[in-house]
């Protein structure tokens, strides 16, 4: 499955996830949405299931990134990596910090799935690049990252578009700046070093 099909398969999923709660009413949640600890849903508290998704998902990324510091002799992909370690760290710490701030506990420990899909850790990915063939590492790390990197910004547009806490507005932007300009310099790497 090509980067841009899996990309839109994503942003479909969410944005039928979206619709499903925002014509789910009264009646409870539509076929396929999920239910929150506790009865709330994602429509009425966005803080908390953002940081339920968003927590592994960026354990993931911190995991594929520290994959390519062992196994990468690019020094782009090497300082990439430790970028996302670094901004992917602090933001799991201040998601953890603020979940046990605002909901008395913390997060639960396996993520939930939306829509029948789970897509938060991705944990296919780190197996499939631990496993990749040393020539063909680098191109592997990147066409794994970008499509990770794209559905987080998607998740943070969805935060962003409903959350009432300067936290996580702050928290939307740093990762759809951040993530954004990192997907820039892995397309150009794909260009400039594969022809792609």
């Amino acid at each position: 499955m090509g980067k841009n099909t899996v990309v839109i398969n994503l942003i479909m999923l969410v944005v039928g996830i979206g619709v499903g709660y925002t014509f789910g009413g009264d009646r409870g949640p539509v076929a396929g949405t999920h239910m929150m600890p506790g009865g709330s849903m994602m429509g009425n508290n966005i803080d908390q299931h953002f940081i339920v998704q968003m927590i592994p998902h960026h354990e993931g990324a911190i995991a594929m990134a520290k994959v390519a510091l062992e196994r990468s002799k690019r020094p782009e992909i090497r300082s990439l990596a430790e970028g996302i370690i670094e901004a992917q760290e602090r933001e799991v710490n201040d998601m953890k910090s603020w979940y046990q701030d605002w909901y008395g506990t913390t997060p639960p420990s396996e993520s939930f799935s939306m829509g029948g899909m789970h897509m938060s850790g991705m944990e296919g990915d780190v197996d499939e690049l631990a496993t990749a063939a040393d020539a063909n590492f680098d191109r592997e790390f990147i066409v794994q990252m970008i499509p990770h990197h794209e559905m987080a910004i998607v998740m943070a547009g969805m935060l962003q578009a409903s959350t009432e806490r300067a936290e996580m507005t702050q928290l939307a932007d740093n990762i759809i700046a951040s993530q954004s300009r990192e997907i820039e310099m892995m397309q150009s790497w794909l260009t400039s070093w594969y022809g792609e």
